[in-house]
């Protein structure tokens, strides 16, 4: 089937559900974890000023004399620091539910997005992996929520370079790989191994640098998943993987 342009619209993930203002004003959580609750309930990068905003409207004045920056800095490998602000890591998440402050399945928020989006889509190529990617997740079949989720995630990414970036990408790979054929279809394109892909298409500014250095780590996960190995996963790697996807390829190559 031949690849038809798409339609760019936005997908709007679900918010975190967290009563930020009753968990703020909690005496049993110490600073560094109402920082972690913010950042999560926010669920995009924040700057230490909007940190600090946030703290406030919702009833924790005291946040105006934190050192927001110096507790940030004692937070490694919980949080991280992004070009647009901090953001809270998969690990961060994971602390925060042991401490049984949020949600204990995360993956209640995708489920709904992924399975609105999935009804929409008029390419059943598509939206074949998608549905199956769903109802892996439903179903706890987890490594093949994560594959099925990155094969429709690399189909849009295809159908994008096919419909607007062919001719620009050829060029690049065969400038890159010498021996490279001429893609015209999904099929030549599959002849690339999906890292030197993403190489091709972030240096093309197909996709951001920041989104092709996701996109790996998405890729690696896949990797882990699609082959026999002792890897164990648990919905929030699985939620956070699929969360990437759903931002950064499914919502914005949509439809």
């Amino acid at each position: 089937m031949p690849y038809m342009p798409l339609q760019k619209q936005q997908l709007k993930l679900p918010s975190m559900q967290v009563d930020l203002t009753n968990l703020l004003a909690n005496n049993e959580l110490n600073r560094k974890d109402k920082i972690l609750l913010i950042l999560f309930s926010a669920n995009n990068e924040m700057r230490v000023k909007d940190i600090t905003e946030t703290a406030v409207n919702h009833g924790l004045r005291e946040a105006k004399k934190w050192n927001v920056s110096q507790t940030l800095s004692t937070l490694k490998g919980l949080v991280v620091k992004l070009p647009d602000g901090w953001s809270i890591t998969e690990k961060g998440k994971e602390f925060l539910n042991e401490l049984g402050v949020i949600d204990s399945a995360p993956t209640q928020n995708i489920k709904p997005a992924l399975r609105k989006y999935a009804n929409q889509i008029s390419d059943e190529h598509v939206k074949q992996f998608v549905d199956e990617a769903i109802s892996a997740l439903e179903t706890g079949l987890l490594r093949s929520a994560v594959v099925l989720s990155w094969v429709g995630a690399v189909s849009l990414l295809y159908a994008e370079v096919l419909n607007s970036h062919i001719s620009s990408f050829n060029a690049e790979a065969l400038r890159r790989f010498p021996k490279w054929k001429n893609a015209s279809n999904a099929d030549d394109l599959t002849k690339m191994k999906e890292y030197d892909f993403l190489q091709v298409i972030a240096s093309l500014s197909i996709v951001g640098k920041n989104v092709k250095d996701e996109l790996e780590q998405c890729l690696k996960l896949r990797n882990s998943c699609g082959h026999p190995n002792t890897l164990k996963i648990g919905e929030h790697k699985v939620a956070s993987h699929i969360e990437i996807l759903i931002l950064n390829v499914y919502g914005k190559y949509s439809i």
